[in-house]
């Protein structure tokens, strides 16, 4: 799969998912660990990736304004909790496919994952 990660997701997940296999651009590569959300949602939509994301305030951006919408995956997760959410992170993976994730916000946290498709 493909994502765009944004600047707060922690250095193991970035690993690990590079580790699976997936194509990763982070926010910090592309010079935008400071840009709007807005500019983050936009570069997603451009680029055809998904957003992985710890920030819960993409979830308001893409319910309400149809321009933005992309699909976002919102990790809830703390360092002690990390592993727990990687392991469901990567049976979302296998459930679901990249094309059926782009058009939902996905909540992933210890042990499920909840999906809401977007407007």
């Amino acid at each position: 799969m493909r994502f765009l990660v944004d600047q707060d997701i922690y250095k193991i997940t970035i690993d690990h998912l590079r580790e699976w296999g997936h194509d990763l651009l982070t926010a910090k590569e592309l010079g935008l660990q400071q840009a709007p959300d807005e500019d983050l949602l936009k570069r997603t939509q451009a680029e055809k990736r998904l957003l992985l994301t710890r920030d819960k305030g993409f979830g308001g951006l893409v319910f309400l304004n149809k321009e933005l919408s992309t699909g976002v995956i919102l990790l809830r997760m703390t360092p002690t909790v990390a592993e727990e959410v990687h392991h469901e992170l990567h049976r979302l993976f296998e459930e679901h496919g990249e094309e059926e994730l782009r058009n939902v916000f996905c909540v992933v946290e210890p042990h499920r994952h909840r999906i809401r498709h977007l407007p």
